[in-house]
């Protein structure tokens, strides 16, 4: 907030919270959540985590790809497939 606006009585802006995820989907044990988010441009970028609980304690890997999409759906559906990829070749070495 700005000086002014604390001296003039402005009301603080909103802080951002955590994005809700635009999609969850199960697959091999790991929980995939699409995060795509509005880059420049309007576009959205392929970004989400892969999730699961290793000996009691929930391991989260977050990834982030350049590809940037028109829509906020096309963007999901490919961080989706991004978070299944990464299972895939990867498995629980992702949270080494």
């Amino acid at each position: 907030m700005s000086l002014w606006k604390r001296l003039f009585g402005g009301s603080p802006a909103a802080e951002p919270g955590p994005a809700k995820p635009a999609a969850e989907e199960e697959h091999k044990g790991f929980t995939i959540l699409a995060e795509p988010y509005q880059a420049e441009g309007g576009q959205f970028q392929t970004a989400g985590t892969v999730r699961k609980e290793v000996d009691g304690t929930v391991k989260e890997h977050r990834f982030v790809r350049a590809d940037r999409f028109a829509t906020q759906d096309d963007a999901t559906e490919f961080s989706l497939q991004k978070g299944r990829q990464l299972v895939d070749e990867q498995g629980e070495r992702m949270f080494r």
